[in-house]
């Protein structure tokens, strides 16, 4: 049943960055959204699997987004081994720690951008490169990925009290 809410919940997520939010002004050019997602399931899971389904999340964002392929794979694949590394030190639900690593996802991202852009035009096209976006995506990254991540959070504890609920409902209703 976990892997049904992070469905529905990537699956939202996919909706709200490629659709929904290119609509708004203040949102056209927002950072990746699924961070969030990635950060999350860093923090909840440990096991290869994880990892397996970070790679299948940035195949999807690789297809649909315009960057380089391999681009939200590679970025998804540090996010998750820089939490792996972190998490061991620091508490998983500080503020401090999950407002870090959401600044280091989004310069992760922004360098591996960097780095594209570099390959293929040199100098001079990292010199055409829109700072102030950069500056604005990092901005709203601290503010809005640890709520988000915290969000993510509550809905994942709803879903598991309702499933539960759900699961003693029907066996109390087929027991007898």
């Amino acid at each position: 049943m976990n892997a049904l809410f992070f469905v529905i919940v990537t699956f939202s997520l996919i909706v709200f960055q490629t659709i929904v939010f290119p609509s708004f002004v203040w949102f056209s050019q927002c950072f990746d959204l699924m961070i969030m997602n990635i950060i999350f399931l860093s923090l909840v899971y440990s096991h290869y699997t994880v990892i397996l389904a970070i790679v299948l999340i940035g195949g999807i964002m690789d297809s649909l987004s315009g960057v380089a392929f391999f681009h939200h794979i590679f970025s998804y694949l540090w996010i998750y081994l820089i939490v792996q590394l972190f998490k061991q030190f620091v508490f998983k639900r500080n503020y401090i720690f999950i407002l870090s690593i959401s600044l280091v996802s989004v310069l992760i991202q922004q360098g591996l951008i960097l780095f594209s852009v570099f390959i293929e035009q040199g100098r001079e096209g990292i010199g055409q490169m829109e700072v102030l976006l950069m500056v604005k995506q990092l901005a709203w990254g601290g503010v809005c990925i640890p709520p988000g991540v915290w969000l993510l959070n509550g809905f994942r504890q709803y879903w598991i009290y309702l499933v539960n609920t759900i699961k003693k409902q029907i066996a109390h209703r087929y027991r007898g």
